[in-house]
């Protein structure tokens, strides 16, 4: 293919992309009351256990936040729902420019960084409950809450971003040691620096920056460095 082959290519797979995507969006801003019910869930369930009467909804000062909060939601949304088509069109573009062994590499790699992905954008969902009352416990019984939802759900999102990101360490140490940058007797050698560097590198990323999301994300963070060694192992057999 020349060069403008490839940039029609290129144009028809993004277009491809946008229209999943507005598509997406468009489903989730229909369904955007039950989207939202979803994630105010942990926040009800806070209020309902310290027997409240405050009524479990989210408020706001502008009148506009109603409306842009509910594009965030449903842009967001329509990209969830739209991954499988954006990681299939990325895969048939670059697919033609790589050899037999690294389309034979690729393709694995791939599956399994979207299931790490989604793995860790559900103990996201499973954590941030637990953090919530966290903070709730840690305010004191004198201090109320009234959440505004552009905060409240860009701190969902980030947790599920931040995990999902987080949990694709493996698949780095995995490739870096088929590539012979690391190789898995190094790995064992710097276990004691890995658990320090993970549990840095958890309380920098974690977007709620309390104990219980920190360590939520570097346990399993850990246990994938090992796992990572003894994959990278049978990999280079």
């Amino acid at each position: 293919m020349t060069l403008l082959e490839h940039l029609a290519e290129l144009r028809h797979r993004i277009i491809v992309c946008v229209i999943t995507v507005v598509l997406g969006a468009i489903v989730v801003y229909f369904l955007y009351d039950h989207v939202l019910n979803f994630f105010l869930h942990p926040y009800c369930e806070i209020l309902k256990s310290g027997h409240s009467t405050q009524k479990c909804t989210l408020f706001v000062q502008n009148p506009i936040d109603q409306l842009t909060v509910r594009l965030k939601v449903s842009f967001f949304g329509g990209c969830a729902i739209g991954l499988p088509v954006l990681l299939w069109q990325l895969w048939g573009f670059i697919t033609p420019g790589l050899n037999t062994n690294e389309r034979r590499y690729a393709l694995p790699f791939t599956i399994v960084s979207v299931l790490l992905f989604v793995f860790g954008g559900f103990v996201a969902l499973q954590t941030f409950p637990l953090a919530l009352r966290f903070f709730h416990a840690v305010g004191g019984k004198n201090v109320g809450t009234l959440y505004a939802p552009d905060p409240y759900l860009r701190l969902v999102m980030l947790m599920i971003v931040a995990y999902g990101i987080a949990f694709e360490f493996p698949v780095l140490l995995v490739a870096l040691e088929l590539v012979g940058a690391v190789t898995s007797q190094k790995l064992r050698k710097w276990r004691r620096g890995a658990i320090v560097g993970v549990t840095m590198f958890a309380a920098v990323i974690t977007p709620s920056s309390d104990p219980i999301s920190m360590f939520a994300m570097a346990i399993p963070m850990y246990l994938f460095y090992e796992a990572s060694i003894l994959v990278g192992r049978l990999l280079k057999k």
